[in-house]
């Protein structure tokens, strides 16, 4: 008689993984959520890739983009309280590039 447990998912194993081990900051909760929040299409084109002081800051792939999602920042914090509740940010900096943080002018 065997014992052996049938396979599992390997996504599923990695997702487990990832949990344990992905740091338990704001940032990292939004980066979870972040495709799902804010779709595919815009999820293509921008990351949020820092946070300070309740500011994140969100990488675009063109200043096109940066501009577009200033414009619908109210769309995007909806979609992010959807998932987050009160715990999702409201204020974003839109950047072309990597987005290393800097205050904002």
């Amino acid at each position: 008689m065997s014992t052996r447990r049938e396979p599992r998912a390997l996504g599923d194993a990695v997702r487990r993984l990832r949990d344990q081990v992905q740091p338990q900051t704001p940032l990292a909760e939004l980066q979870a959520v972040w495709d799902t929040a804010v779709g595919e299409t815009v999820a293509r084109h921008a990351r949020p890739v820092a946070e300070r002081d309740g500011l994140v800051t969100v990488a675009c792939t063109a200043a096109t983009w940066a501009q577009e999602l200033d414009l619908l920042r109210d769309d995007l914090v909806a979609g992010l309280r959807e998932r987050l509740g009160d715990d999702a940010p409201t204020r974003f900096r839109f950047v072309v590039g990597e987005g290393r943080y800097s205050d904002p002018l």
